[in-house]
């Protein structure tokens, strides 16, 4: 059964292994992204060609006082976290929260559409230890196609907490979690790492190789290492020789590659020189969703591929190996490079985006942040920043959306004139009384209820250099006050917000 496609044989009658291999073969998959991997940004990748996605990283506790709630008005299933559980300086904010006034009745931390997302959907899990990771794991499991644990997140608080990259050099713990997650579920456990070495494949080799013998039945290499900065290139050369030596030894299980895939040609590449199982998108995908589109298709009014002009470098396929250094910082021209036809505008992008996010109730704040991450290409890598089409019909900037206030003003400002239905509209002969009217009429009474509590100072964008000294600033308070055991929750800041955290509530990468 191949990635995405109907079948009468559900995912659920097979076995995990099965199951993985259905799931990531040839597949072309959403990353989790703090903040972006919501419903919206989800449905809007399936709807544009990709196989499969995942939701953002849910630290292990913060699912544990959530209340699954199927939400029949929009046909969801919603893990809310009661307005009661949390502490009353963030209850204050919630019940305070005009443009959101649904947040009186709790934050939604994960909602998913089971009519959408059936068997398309990973939930990624942050962890360091195994008897957490089961507790997280089986309160969703039924909701979703698999489980990934994240090892390869590199920032202070999953570092400290034992989670993230910390798990990279702890293989034992590592692999405790993903043997303990295998002999208790029947779907399939995956892990999603970083490179262990900037040259030198063998420590990856070996960390992916114990992982495996754990149990893990798909594994996703980002190609950087802790401390790279997404503004430089993936090491694609250290990249690709880890997962040629896995494809060669370990080909029962899929390896998907991650990292920098900002065109066609570069998806092609690595495919290619690795004979990777997937690829997956994480800043590429909010730069432009037409990276998910089949690139075996052709674009309307592309008759043949020498019309759409086919990328130089596979005319170079027969000769000599183009170095993967040259490869990156090209620029990749042709059918299958920065001007793509296969590719989309990016003003409909964001309009379908913010569409969606109507559709699915988002916290207006959350659909503000990654509208901004849309239209910025500030941690893209350098190399590639001049190839970036940043163009946008409407002449939309950051500042002009930071000065949004709700969804209404982002819909007003992006032009978005379309209505989504809501799954009961199909009862309906015109659809009109169950669907979300987006331009044309007033969108408050639908258009922020329900979000999550995902909040950041509009700095962040306007002014990063002095947001960030601020943070800097505020996290050595933070340590100078530290002295036995962790900082409360209550005062651990969010990376891109300055808000204070319930108990439960996950940090952010």
């Amino acid at each position: 059964m191949s990635p995405g496609t109907s079948s009468t044989m559900t995912l659920s009658s097979l076995s995990p292994t099965e199951a993985a291999q259905s799931l990531f073969t040839n597949s072309t998959i959403l990353a989790p992204m703090v903040r972006a991997s919501t419903t919206p940004l989800r449905t809007l990748a399936l709807h544009h060609g990709a196989t499969l996605t995942y939701t953002e990283e849910l630290i292990d506790r913060s699912i544990f006082p959530a209340e699954r709630i199927v939400n029949s008005e929009l046909g969801t299933i919603d893990y809310r976290v009661p307005i009661a559980h949390y502490p009353a300086k963030v209850q204050r904010r919630m019940m305070a929260d005009g443009d959101n006034p649904d947040l009186c009745a709790g934050a939604v931390l994960l909602r998913i559409d089971p009519v959408l997302e059936r068997d398309r959907l990973i939930y990624q899990v942050g962890t360091g230890e195994a008897g957490l990771a089961m507790q997280a794991v089986e309160r969703v499991v039924r909701d979703v196609a698999g489980v990934d644990v994240n090892m390869g997140c590199p920032k202070k608080f999953s570092v400290g907490g034992g989670m993230g990259s910390a798990l990279l050099s702890d293989p034992k713990r590592a692999c405790d979690i993903i043997s303990t997650l295998r002999r208790n579920i029947s779907k399939p456990v995956s892990a999603k790492i970083r490179l262990l070495h900037p040259t030198d494949p063998r420590p990856t080799l070996d960390f992916v190789r114990s992982l495996i013998n754990a149990g893990a039945n798909a594994i996703t290499i980002h190609g950087r290492i802790v401390g790279d900065e997404s503004q430089t290139n993936a090491r694609w050369d250290t990249l690709v020789e880890v997962v040629k030596h896995l494809k060669a030894t370990e080909s029962g299980v899929p390896i998907i590659v991650n990292g920098d895939l900002y065109t066609h040609a570069d998806i092609r590449e690595m495919r290619r020189r690795t004979g990777c199982d997937g690829v997956m998108l994480a800043r590429p995908a909010l730069y432009n969703m037409g990276l998910f589109r089949n690139n075996e298709e052709k674009a309307e009014g592309v008759k043949n591929e020498d019309e759409g002009g086919p990328n130089h470098h596979e005319e170079e396929e027969e000769k000599e190996e183009i170095p993967l250094s040259h490869f990156q910082t090209s620029n990749h021209s042709g059918y299958y490079g920065y001007t793509s036809p296969l590719l989309m505008s990016r003003t409909t992008m964001i309009q379908e985006y913010i569409a969606n996010c109507v559709r699915y109730r988002t916290h207006s704040k959350n659909a503000k942040y990654v509208v901004c991450e849309m239209i910025n290409a500030r941690r893209a890598p350098t190399s590639r920043v001049p190839f970036l089409d940043m163009k946008l019909d409407g002449g939309q900037t950051i500042a002009s959306v930071c000065q949004c206030r709700s969804l209404e003003d982002l819909v007003k400002l992006w032009d978005v004139r379309w209505t989504i239905p809501l799954p009961s509209a199909a009862a309906s002969t015109d659809g009109n009384e169950s669907s979300v009217k987006v331009q044309g009429s007033s969108i408050a009474q639908v258009a922020d209820g329900m979000g999550d509590l995902h909040n950041y100072d509009d700095r962040y964008f306007l002014d990063p250099e002095q947001f960030h000294k601020e943070r800097s600033n505020t996290a050595c308070e933070m340590d100078a006050k530290k002295e036995v055991g962790d900082v409360s929750d209550e005062k651990k800041t969010e990376e891109e917000g300055g808000d204070s955290l319930p108990a439960t509530k996950r940090p952010k990468l």
